[in-house]
């Protein structure tokens, strides 16, 4: 049942959530002649972006009893008693990217699927790059760009989809078989939603349900699973071998040694389509990377000042860590469930200074002082607007010349701020108003 587009018609489905998942579903769902509920918490939906005859029931607890099949946004959980009991009725959830699948047409563009703690939407953009380079009708879409359920939905055809998948999104996900699924990288994340690092390893392996696996030789966890992995071809990258890479790695934007990774990554991911490496020579260096990705705002005084607020969690804040020599850092939020002892333990030899902020911003201050005792370390507890022009002030009063005073902060923005893309904002505001008054760090000595 719901193999294909066809089956929805005359049926019953109750969207979950209607923001741009959930708004591109119900569009598709009237297309294909379903009948079309919606809830969602918030009452104030947008309304512009839904079709006329979806009719919306408010924030319910429960499925309706005339209801199918619940399509639902990834970022609703699983124990959701709404959720939690369509599961227990038998009643199919699907989540937007298995939605997308089994809705897409006869002649529909194979995924290319792209996984991971970190990298995923810089990976999926460096991807669609090589793919355009190469002349393919392709498009990123997933957590990037154009929804996917509207690109399955596009005639004609794209030739090729380059596909985010968040654990969120693959745990609505059961019956996906793309071309090429990537996991580049696997750390604790996200344990207060999936339970265990185990169940969270167990999602992102389902992008190797199809023909290629390709994994990161050098992250030790993702190289064991690449063992079991049901795809008949499996594919490594490493960065200790970037031969495949067919243009310096000075030239692979962001810097850093986790975006040769990526780049090593998409190519791999793009040979499975028959590129060549002349064209992935050429995606990759016309490749323009998204904000606040290791984003340099602004030089004062001889300081960078580096913009990587998309580093929600420890493993992608060491990848920035990695990357600098002398470092103020710039951390905090939500950590999620997530230790930062580790991290800290590691990167401490680089950091000059630490500015604190959010709501777990305890937790790191205490880790900084069994690992680096004698580092300067300033909290600041202010949670108003205006917090991260004194969090930058303060980072600039501990900075000299040749240091990096980096947002990397290791945890989520949603204590303080509407997106982590905001919190990188309200940085590269704070940091331009330091424009007129450069001489603020003190002098190296």
């Amino acid at each position: 049942m719901f193999e294909n587009r066809d089956d929805f018609a005359g049926r019953t489905v109750l969207v979950c959530g209607v923001r741009v998942a959930g708004a591109s579903a119900a569009r598709a769902l009237v297309r294909l002649g379903a009948r079309v509920l919606l809830t969602d918490r918030d009452s104030d939906i947008p309304s512009a972006q839904l079709p006329k005859s979806a009719v919306f029931i408010g924030d319910v607890q429960a499925v309706p009893d005339d209801v199918d099949v619940v399509v639902t946004s990834p970022g609703i959980r699983p124990d959701h008693p709404l959720i939690a009991g369509a599961m227990a009725a038998g009643i199919p959830v699907f989540g937007e990217l298995e939605f997308a699948w089994r809705i897409r047409g006869p002649q529909s563009a194979p995924w290319l699927m792209v996984t991971g703690t970190n990298g995923k939407t810089t990976t999926t953009r460096m991807l669609e790059s090589i793919l355009l380079a190469a002349g393919r009708r392709a498009l990123a879409v997933g957590n990037v760009g154009v929804p996917i359920i509207d690109a399955v939905m596009t005639e004609p055809a794209y030739e090729v989809l380059a596909v985010e998948a968040s654990s969120f999104q693959l745990f609505y996900s059961s019956s996906i078989t793309p071309l090429a699924g990537v996991i580049l990288n696997l750390a604790e994340d996200h344990l207060d939603w999936h339970g265990s690092f185990a169940a969270y390893a167990a999602e992102k392996a389902k992008v190797w349900a199809g023909e290629y696996a390709v994994g990161n030789f050098d992250d030790p966890v993702v190289l064991a699973m690449l063992d079991d992995a049901p795809a008949p071809r499996h594919i490594t990258f490493s960065v200790h071998e970037t031969g495949t890479l067919p243009l310096p790695i000075s030239r692979i934007r962001p810097p850093g040694p986790h975006n040769v990774a990526n780049a090593l990554a998409a190519a791999a991911m793009a040979r499975t389509i028959g590129v060549t490496e002349e064209q992935v020579a050429a995606g990759l260096a016309d490749f323009v990377p998204d904000p606040h990705r290791n984003q340099l705002v602004a030089t004062i005084g001889g300081v960078q000042y580096v913009d990587d607020s998309k580093a929600t969690n420890p493993h992608a804040a060491a990848a920035s860590l990695n990357a600098y020599p002398s470092i103020v850092w710039i951390a905090g939020g939500q950590l999620k469930g997530t230790s930062i002892d580790g991290l800290v333990a590691e990167y401490a030899h680089r950091l000059r200074g630490a500015v604190l902020l959010g709501t777990d911003r305890a937790e790191i201050a205490a880790a900084l002082s069994r690992h680096a005792p004698d580092l300067p370390v300033i909290e600041v507890p202010s949670q108003d607007d205006g917090a991260m022009t004194e969090v930058v002030k303060a980072a600039a009063s501990l900075a000299v010349a040749g240091d990096a005073v980096l947002l990397a902060p290791a945890a989520a923005s949603l204590d303080m701020f509407a997106s982590y893309g905001a919190r990188g904002d309200a940085f590269s505001t704070a940091v331009r108003s330091l424009l007129s008054a450069p001489d603020i760090g003190p002098e190296r000595s």
